[in-house]
């Protein structure tokens, strides 16, 4: 059975309920970030679902370097800070190389490595060295039962808090695909698993310049993964996803949010055996 890892105030893992990882793909603004946090607030006290907010400072891995980032290190993480002691609500961001690391673990409640760098060592074992949460995706190009490599540099430090998230495998041009199989494999490597039900329906690439996305499809790989059991879904989330300035094509609308939620808390709950 994987163990539990807490994130702030929210515990994810067996015998927890089904917690959400949420927010912006990237830090566009201020007003963005607030107005989300408000929303996820609201979502978490009527439908009793756990919530840490997620938002990217920088989006280091965007198809074309004319593509919009994020404010930065500095200036993204005093935003993401402010979330945080507004709202009262948990923060995580990515982590591209060591030094973004002590200042984010300065601020950041977990750290979470990008898929297509869950294989650098050097980032991982200086993340885990900080003795925060780490939430590591799975790479495209990675099978799942050889996450245990990650898992074991990361331990290496003592640090046994570590989150392993699906977010698809590479199945040909400008897709992915998501094998459940890999849910319960990661989870057999004793980590609360993740289910990246936003990213996993992206088309990288597929913009001509950009990742475009199959936004309808979210809700059925969520309720899947549910129903297989992962322990958190991570979904990004946007008040007007057709206007973002990354990873539009695959966010969530915020206001669809709370009414997808609902449907699939109902499948936690009896996967689960808990009542209501």
């Amino acid at each position: 059975m994987a163990r539990r890892v807490s994130i702030g105030e929210v515990t994810i893992g067996p015998g927890e309920p089904l917690a959400l990882i949420a927010g912006p793909c990237v830090i566009e603004s201020r007003n963005l970030l607030f107005q989300v946090a408000e929303a996820l607030i609201e979502i978490r006290e009527a439908l009793g679902i756990p919530v840490v907010f997620k938002a990217s400072y920088d989006k280091a891995n965007r198809t074309s370097f004319r593509s919009f980032r994020g404010p930065g290190l500095l200036m993204g993480l005093e935003m993401l800070a402010e979330v945080k002691d507004r709202f009262g609500l948990p923060v995580i961001s990515d982590v591209h190389k060591e030094s973004e690391v002590e200042p984010a673990a300065e601020v950041l409640d977990a750290l979470q490595i990008p898929a297509f760098l869950c294989r650098q060592t050097d980032l991982l074992i200086t993340a885990a060295e900080t003795n925060k949460p780490i939430n590591v995706k799975k790479g495209q190009f990675m099978a799942p039962w050889d996450m245990v490599h990650v898992v074991e540099k990361i331990a290496s430090t003592g640090n046994r808090k570590v989150l392993l998230t699906e977010r698809g495998t590479t199945f040909g041009y400008n897709n992915l695909v998501v094998d459940f199989r890999s849910l319960p494999i990661m989870a057999s490597l004793d980590c609360p698993v993740v289910f990246d039900a936003t990213h996993s329906v992206q088309l990288p690439g597929g913009g001509k310049g950009a990742s475009s996305g199959q936004r309808e499809f979210v809700e059925p790989l969520a309720r899947a993964a549910v129903a297989v059991g992962c322990d958190a879904l991570f979904m990004e989330v946007h008040p007007s996803p057709d206007k973002a300035l990354s990873d539009g094509p695959n966010m969530i609308p915020l206001k669809d949010l709370g009414p997808l939620l609902e449907g699939i808390l109902k499948i936690a709950r009896a996967v689960r055996g808990e009542r209501g």
